[in-house]
């Protein structure tokens, strides 16, 4: 084995002995390194001497295929070797390993099959998660793993978490207080622009426009941040006449293959610049030579789960302020740089701090299963640092259950081991074994590989033209992708079958049952089974049919936009799923407002069927009629005054004497529609067949009119005024029963009007002769007495015509400007 050439100097060089000393004395270290500062690279060759490390293999986490292969290349370089010697590498579609390589740089998703494939951990001494702070979903898990499997089968095993901006503390608690190793980073000075949003112009427009400025400003080559594949392609395009001649334009994103990648993120030749367009597969574990200037969108592309519907959607969300820094960093890696930001600098302090974890934001099925084929039904006995979301996690164990994966408490089925030794998505893996069961292997095969390796076969919504780009396209790309294809036949224990794109569909619908869609409009919407609402572009061909099958859609869950689609045909759908079709009577709403029943038979949301229903049973009818009622509210009823009025002296007095009262409110009322209303629409088909007649008949079920005649003592509906008008009084008012009144027809009295056999005082809205309020008392003497004098001179001037004596005890009540003689 080649001794490695340490003899270009990086920051990291000064902890490593501190390093190597931690990992000598105890199984567990963290290793906080700044950017620049050669973790990736250099960790791993300074553990090939390490005494506790024997024979065994240096295993190296990385987040993406990208950083992988060229940390490897990199370590191999140093060693003056090839890859695959001392050196090597294991990623998705690609293996570059010997009998001699010791140090294997892997994805995370590669080391999570390889733990549960070997818990034991055979012949490996030491685990290094390169970049943890990234929180993926696989990282998370295989260090939880990772530290059962050392806690109960190998006290030996190394572990060693690395970052720039890891939570050093969090997890050095987790791994059982192990010591934290921090390196200062090489960094140079960055110089940062805030050049602000440019009105309503798209991101990449300001991108583009950014890019020219930066070449016109600045040396070097530039890294340009952006949140995803559509919008670089679309800045590249933007930029084809606008960057001199010397100047090449390189896209970078995860559906690129590897040749493109690697291009990518070679320097510029001699004498030429080079302008890289990246999601934020650079933003961490690489650095571009010659790179010294940043343009940051300060926007990511992140999966969000939803699992109220099952889907996981792309979302376009802020980054972190975490993120944007290292984003800087990137320029000042290898010399003095500068940053453009597309914001304003006081934005940067309402970015969140750190991104969220994968685990509290993502589909938890593939970990649900994962931990079963552990033989861990309960995520609380692992050392996560953040637990799962319970309701995410019963979701999916709600869905493996629907799969026959799990059994009904919790546990692996036979069907479950089967599905968990594919490296697919539940879904995708039961879609693979029961299409092979009907002789569909290989088109369930190509459909999973065009799920997963994105882009591998254009972008069309139509599934069927991208499974023919698939079958008949040529390259290295899709050559990997066919043979990835046959590798999980094999592994499912399949065969190819000869089943056609057109089937596609039924194919699919394995996968996502509850994303069967059928089209509800001719503007291209779609009702899914699962009840969600979805679009599809009305000049998609595909926005005429009748069903589809959604497998992707992306934007907002109120407007979702489906990216990719095959159609499906009714008697397919009743053929796959025949326990689910249930045939039924359900009541709807015309536009007349008129109740009407139909028999339908559904999938779900989707209606297979439907037809009148001549005798509809007349309870279905009186409980639509009655759910029409809840939605709009009884207060839309066409109560009489007086019927309102009633229902608020009853209500006044069960609030105030207790519940041998009933509660008349419209709360309470709303809430008990089943018990009042509902004797009284027998028969009735309309909402406007509930009229004031039947509203009284269910008044006097609530409260028999016998009682009535205590009401009306307790609480009179009206005041009758010494002036000889009868007044109502309003028991709905929010201070109270209250009487709004002229002052002149209280003259002559001396008591304060009450209710309740005199023990509720009525609190007096006092009118002037115009109906406005000029006093409001609950002491009418006290008025007299006090007030009065005040509002009298100030009434006069206003009122001539109107009586405003000095002593209103002496003075006979009117409703009239002046009393009659």
């Amino acid at each position: 084995m080649a001794r490695p050439d340490f003899s270009s100097p990086l920051p990291i060089d000064a902890v490593l002995p501190d390093l190597l000393a931690a990992l000598e004395a105890g199984p567990n270290a963290v290793l906080v390194a700044d950017p620049g500062a050669g973790k990736t690279t250099r960790v791993p060759l300074a553990l090939l001497d390490a005494p506790w490390r024997g024979d065994g293999r240096i295993i190296v986490l990385e987040p993406r295929r990208l950083a992988a292969r060229a940390a490897a290349r990199r370590m191999a370089q140093t060693l003056g070797e090839a890859v695959s010697e001392t050196v090597g590498y294991r990623v998705r579609l690609e293996t570059r390993v010997s009998a001699r390589t010791r140090i294997e740089v892997v994805t995370e998703g590669v080391f999570t099959r390889m733990i549960l494939d070997d818990p034991e951990l055979s012949g490996v001494s030491a685990v290094l998660f390169d970049e943890f702070h990234e929180r993926s979903l696989d990282g998370d898990l295989g260090l939880a793993l990772a530290l059962d499997v050392q806690g109960a089968l190998r006290e030996d095993l190394r572990l060693l978490p690395m970052s720039a901006t890891i939570d050093a503390k969090a997890v050095a608690s987790l791994m059982g207080g192990c010591p934290v190793v921090v390196s200062e980073g090489r960094s140079f000075p960055v110089e940062t622009h805030y050049v602000g949003k440019a009105g309503v112009r798209g991101i990449e427009d300001q991108m583009a426009a950014a890019v020219k400025k930066a070449l016109g400003e600045e040396q070097g080559s530039i890294l340009a941040f952006l949140p995803g594949q559509k919008e670089i392609l679309k800045t590249a395009s933007l930029l084809e006449d606008r960057v001199p001649a010397n100047v090449d334009v390189a896209p970078l994103y995860g559906a690129l293959d590897g040749k493109a990648q690697d291009a990518a993120i070679r320097p510029a030749a001699n004498g030429r610049r080079k302008v890289v367009l990246s999601t934020d597969i650079a933003q961490t574990s690489l650095t571009i030579e010659g790179i010294r200037v940043v343009i940051d969108s300060g926007l990511s592309r992140v999966p969000k789960f939803e699992p109220s519907t099952g889907l996981t959607r792309l979302e376009t969300v802020r980054v972190s302020r975490a993120s944007a820094d290292q984003r800087r960093g990137r320029a000042g890696r290898t010399q003095e740089g500068v940053c453009y930001r597309l914001w304003d600098e006081p934005q940067t302090a309402a970015l969140p701090v750190q991104d969220r974890p994968a685990i509290l934001e993502a589909d938890l099925t593939r970990l649900v299963l994962d931990l079963a084929l552990w033989g861990e039904s309960d995520s609380g006995k692992l050392s996560f640092l953040d637990p799962p979301p319970k309701g995410a996690w019963t979701e999916s164990v709600e869905l493996l259950k629907a799969l026959d994966a799990l059994d009904d408490e919790g546990r692996m089925t036979a069907a479950g081991r089967r599905l968990a030794a594919l490296p697919l998505p539940p879904r995708l893996a039961h879609m693979l074994v029961e299409a092979g069961a009907q002789d569909a292997g290989g088109l369930a095969s190509e459909i999973a590989v065009i799920l997963t390796e994105q882009g591998v076969a254009g972008r069309s919504t139509d599934l069927r033209e991208r499974l023919l780009v698939l079958r008949r396209g040529k390259g290295r790309r899709i050559d990997e992708a066919k043979a990835l294809a046959r590798r999980w036949r094999k592994l499912a224990g399949i065969g190819e079958g000869d089943a056609d794109p057109e089937s596609a569909g039924e194919v699919l619908a394995l996968a996502y049952p509850e994303r069967v869609a059928q089209r509800r409009d001719g503007k291209g919407g779609f009702r899914l089974a699962n009840g969600r609402g979805a679009l599809l572009e009305q000049s998609d061909p595909l926005a005429g049919e009748a069903f589809l099958v959604v497998a992707d859609i992306q934007g907002t869950a109120a407007r979702g936009r489906i990216a990719l689609t095959a159609p499906i045909d009714k008697e397919a759908i009743e053929r796959l799923f025949p326990s689910h079709i249930e045939e039924k009577t359900e009541v709807v709403i015309d536009a007349n407002g008129a109740i009407r029943a139909k028999r339908l038979r559904r999938y779900g949301s989707v209606v297979l069927d439907e037809r009148n229903e001549p005798d509809p049973d007349p309870e279905a009818i009186a409980d639509a009629l009655l759910s029409l009622v809840g939605k709009k509210g009884i207060a839309r009823l066409p109560w009489t005054k007086a019927q309102k009025a009633t229902r608020a002296r009853i209500t006044y007095l069960h609030n105030t004497l207790g519940p041998e009262w009933p509660d008349l409110s419209d709360k309470a009322l709303d809430a008990t529609l089943e018990d009042w209303l509902k004797p009284q629409v027998a028969g009735k088909t309309k909402l406007d067949q509930i009229d004031a007649e039947c509203l009284g008949n269910a008044l006097s079920g609530l409260l028999p009119w016998a009682r009535m005649a205590e009401v009306d003592q307790l609480l009179p509906s009206h005041f009758e005024a010494p002036s000889g008008s009868s007044i109502p009084i309003d028991y709905d008012a929010a201070e109270g029963p209250t009487l709004r009144i002229r002052v002149q027809e209280l003259f002559g009295l001396d008591r304060h009007p009450a209710i309740a056999d005199g023990k509720v005082p009525l609190i007096l809205e006092l009118l002037s002769p115009a109906h406005r309020p000029i006093q409001i008392t609950r002491d009418l003497p006290g008025f007299w007495r006090g007030s009065w004098a005040d509002v009298k001179a100030d009434m006069r001037g206003r009122y001539p015509k109107h009586s405003w004596p000095d002593d209103p005890l002496s003075e006979r009540a009117t409703s009239r400007a002046k009393p009659r003689k």
